[in-house]
């Protein structure tokens, strides 16, 4: 067994909560935009006082519609500027939010709001207001229960945020202020329900300390990013997600200026008019980026240069990684001039795709391709890998603008103890981990041992407290010979091949390792445009062999990583993605495996049939 810690950084008092850190920052510098929001003429500042006012505004309309402290209220839009307008509203009148992926379906918005108990909602446009409804009428769970739904997106239908505002006029301050610091560090500030790979979603208790002592944690780990000076970022990760909400609150308490985008194609489309200086984002972003860049060249008649650069930054930063490892000195003379030619025909115009002014970026989520890593890192935008989960309030370890080890997800965060078991499981226990399960006493008592929370992922900690995720301990596979694979691997070096949107290794209890493949669409169509292939349909494409040989080449490479029992000997390409709306995703990207080994049984069986 192997444990390591980080010492706690800033400590607050225990009567405080959340809503504490606007206040200290909007009394520090009213003028300070804190927020920026998308319009037609584009990005419009919003100064700390003016958010503040809107908050205490709103906040005072869901006290004058009877919200009491400890009430909960659920949110169900996609990610933009009212959704955080909401969240801190709800904090301010002593609530407790609900957030709902607005791709949810009615049952389990249905389930969420029985489960936990709210009888206000916030519904981002009419969509959302008709559909809630629905679920209403026709629910034995919710017949008696009167809820009232409030439209988010400001265009005068009643009731909407402004006319919630406009009815809270009659509150006073001394209300709302006793609403407001009626909750301590130790209450829950939320209700974040997993998104589920498996089963019914568990409402996670995230408490105003574990946002609040995550977020001045955090900016003190990570200053080079959060405090340098003009920081900016967008955030595109569905606020029902919990890291992106504890990534807002720590850019709250830095002061870093945050714009809202709703979907990786407005990120993308945001980038240049926005200028970031740092970014979070998940592996499939940067995967496209590095994917599209290498069309761009290829369609340019410039594939050789851009495949002599992405080698060349790969190569200097596996240098920098061994110096830091203590192997060798670090990149030598060729790779230094390598790297600066192709920094300047190459490196700083991939740095323009980002804005221009990104120095670091995040990585969260799901695992980071080694390769990806090393590329980004060598053309001038380090990614930074972190781990954690819903019941740690997102990150509990993370590498450092200082302490990087590609590969790993980094150390633990301070106030936090990463302990792996003799199982190879990873335990945390710290100021991020969840109070426990609401209303689940049987979830929560399986959830803990000796005070650690178990993750259900495999891990190793090397002797300078750099923590690798290794696998899922429920998605090891046996095979009939008896021998375990871990997916992981082989799933993440197929999906880096241009074709691929999703590899799902499967072989429980059969006589070899084999591979459910789904195509990209935006990767097909560059590939038939380089290859001279007139452009294919998804199951035109699962069908021609030009693919599958293409396909097949991935496998090899991805074969190359494990014994030849671990192997991949067979696959099968789908004709149709593994999407959200198909039920094979999490929102946030994650595979929902058990859905797709169930839902393509047959394609499994064919793969083992002959």
């Amino acid at each position: 067994m192997r444990e390591a810690s980080t010492e706690l950084l800033v400590d607050l008092e225990p009567d405080s909560n959340v809503t504490d850190l606007l206040l200290r920052q909007e009394a520090a510098n009213t003028a300070h935009p804190l927020y920026a929001r998308k319009g037609p003429n584009g990005w419009t500042d919003v100064p700390a006082h003016k958010f503040l006012q809107d908050v205490c505004a709103l906040a005072k309309g869901l006290i004058a519609g009877g919200l009491e402290p400890g009430a909960s209220v659920a949110v169900m839009s996609a990610t933009r500027y009212e959704w955080t307008l909401v969240d801190f509203a709800v904090w301010f009148a002593g609530g407790v939010t609900v957030p709902i992926y607005e791709t949810s379906p009615p049952s389990q918005v249905e389930w969420i709001l029985h489960d936990a108990g709210a009888r206000h909602v916030f519904a981002e446009d009419r969509d959302k207001v008709a559909m809630i409804a629905r679920v209403l009428e026709s629910s034995t769970l919710l017949r008696d229960r009167l809820v009232s739904v409030v439209r988010m997106d400001y265009e005068g239908q009643a009731p909407d945020l402004a006319s919630l505002s406009a009815a809270g006029m009659g509150v006073t301050d001394a209300e709302l202020e006793r609403h407001r610091s009626a909750a301590g560090l130790d209450d829950v500030a939320s209700l974040v329900y997993t998104s589920g790979t498996t089963g019914s979603p568990k409402g996670c208790e995230i408490t105003h300390g574990n946002f609040a002592l995550v977020a001045v944690n955090v900016v003190a780990f990570l200053p080079e990013i959060l405090k340098q000076p003009n920081a900016r970022t967008l955030m595109f990760l569905p606020l029902a997600h919990v890291l992106a909400r504890a990534v807002q609150v720590a850019c709250l308490h830095a002061g870093a200026t945050l714009g809202h985008v709703n979907t990786s194609a407005a990120l993308l489309d945001a980038l240049g008019t926005f200028k970031p200086t740092f970014l979070l984002a998940v592996p499939r972003i940067f995967e496209k980026v590095r994917a599209g860049a290498a069309h761009k060249a290829s369609v340019a008649g410039k594939s050789r240069i851009f495949g002599a650069a992405a080698a060349a930054a790969i190569r200097y930063s596996t240098e920098q990684d061994n110096a830091a490892r203590g192997i060798g000195n670090g990149p030598g003379f060729t790779s230094r001039l390598q790297h600066s030619i192709f920094d300047r025909l190459v490196y700083s115009k991939l740095r323009q795709v980002f804005g221009g002014r990104v120095g670091h970026m995040v990585s969260g989520a799901s695992p980071l391709a080694r390769d990806d890593a090393h590329f980004f890192r060598g053309a001038g935008i380090p990614v930074l890998e972190g781990y954690g989960l819903t019941e740690t309030t997102a990150p509990c370890t993370a590498n450092t603008a200082s302490r990087t080890r590609v590969g790993s997800v980094g150390i633990p965060l301070p106030g936090t103890t990463i302990r792996v078991a003799e199982d190879g499981e990873v335990l945390v226990k710290g100021i991020g981990v969840f109070k426990g399960y609401h209303a689940n006493e049987a979830a929560n008592a399986e959830a803990f041992v000796d005070g650690f929370f178990r993750t259900g992922d495999l891990g190793e900690l090397d002797p300078e407290g750099f923590l690798t995720i290794t696998g899922r301990k429920k998605d090891l596979l046996v095979t009939a010979g008896g021998k375990n694979v871990a997916p992981g691997p082989l799933e993440e070096k197929i999906r880096a091949h241009q074709l691929v949107d999703h590899a799902v290794v499967v072989g429980d209890g059969k006589p070899f390792v084999a591979a459910l493949v789904s195509l990209d669409p935006a990767g097909l169509e560059n590939w038939c445009q380089e290859n001279g292939v007139p452009l294919l349909s998804l199951p035109e494409a699962a069908r021609d062999p030009r693919v599958r040989t293409a396909i097949q080449t991935a496998v090899d490479q991805a074969n190359t990583l494990v014994s030849e029992a671990e192997a991949v000997r067979r696959f099968t390409v789908l004709a149709a993605p593994l999407t959200e709306e198909s039920g094979h995703l999490t929102p946030s990207l994650k595979l929902k495996r058990a859905a797709v080994v169930s839902d393509f049984e047959a394609e499994i069986t064919g793969l083992y049939s002959s």
